[in-house]
């Protein structure tokens, strides 16, 4: 591999360009949704960066910092014609620089585990992307998250997700082309999930309930306002086997795997309650 040449530069991506990261992702067949960009970019603004050459963007990738203790690393994309010459594992040091000596989480392409074990990353589990088909009737006993207090959703998604992440909570609930339901039990809440707008068809995610019960309950809402075709990115049953069951019962179609990975080993959160993580570039 050539080293990166002198006029390379890796710089802090502003917030007007992060809509290059979906036009390379889309180019990789990654389904990126079509609005995530801004917040993404809200949640930590000073995550993401971007590779130039001669003042061409040719890399990129997001190290969003979620607290002091965690971050994750993701849309790490080199341009075709400019790989293997240096310029992805400088943007790499650039965005893992920025996250210093918390826990780092990501989710890669099986063919690049090695890859990131040789850099600190050590594998905990897969995630597998699924296809299936919304529509149908109109699921009962479901409210809009909207109408749930606020700290009640963070303190569910504390549950299932590593670090508190308000901010960006924030923002994905009221996504353009979205839609989020939240599953009350006894009088709190259950389970939620959301569904959004990606370049094909919906992306689901997250998907946290109680049970399977209330994921089934809140997964056929989802399919019901949105129609059409859906990605869902499902923990393998090592970690939740109920969430195999639950796309099984839908008759999904298997994509594409991931490994989960950390440089300081898997967290604490409640596996048993992950149906379906958020994305696979911020976690």
């Amino acid at each position: 591999m050539r080293k990166a040449d002198a006029d390379f530069v890796v710089r802090v991506m502003q917030s007007d360009e992060v809509d290059l990261i979906r036009t390379w992702a889309t180019a990789e067949g990654w389904n990126p949704g079509l609005h995530d960009g801004p917040g993404f970019f809200a949640t930590d603004p000073g995550g993401f960066f971007v590779g130039e050459l001669d003042g061409e963007p040719v890399s990129c990738i997001s190290c969003v910092a979620y607290d002091e203790s965690f971050g994750f690393l993701g849309q790490y994309i080199v341009k075709p014609e400019y790989r293997g010459r240096g310029y992805g594992i400088h943007t790499w040091r650039a965005g893992m620089g920025h996250l210093g000596t918390r826990n780092v989480g990501l989710d890669g392409v099986l063919a690049q585990q090695r890859n990131y074990e040789q850099s600190g990353f050590t594998f905990a589990h897969q995630h597998i992307r699924y296809l299936g088909e919304g529509g149908g009737q109109a699921a009962t006993g479901l409210v809009r998250l909207s109408a749930v207090p606020f700290a009640d959703v963070v303190a569910y998604d504390r549950l299932c997700f590593p670090a508190p992440r308000p901010a960006f909570l924030r923002g994905w609930f009221v996504l353009p082309e979205s839609v989020a339901l939240g599953c009350i039990r006894e009088g709190r809440l259950a389970g939620f999930g959301v569904a959004r707008r990606s370049v094909e068809g919906f992306k689901i995610g997250p998907l946290f309930a109680d049970d399977l019960a209330a994921a089934e309950l809140l997964l056929r809402g989802l399919m019901s306002e949105t129609g059409g075709r859906f990605n869902i990115d499902v923990p393998a049953n090592s970690e939740n086997s109920a969430a195999g069951e639950l796309v099984r019962s839908f008759g999904m179609k298997e994509l594409f795997r991931t490994a989960r990975m950390y440089t300081q080993g898997r967290p604490r959160l409640d596996a048993g309650r992950v149906f379906a993580i958020t994305t696979m570039e911020l976690g």
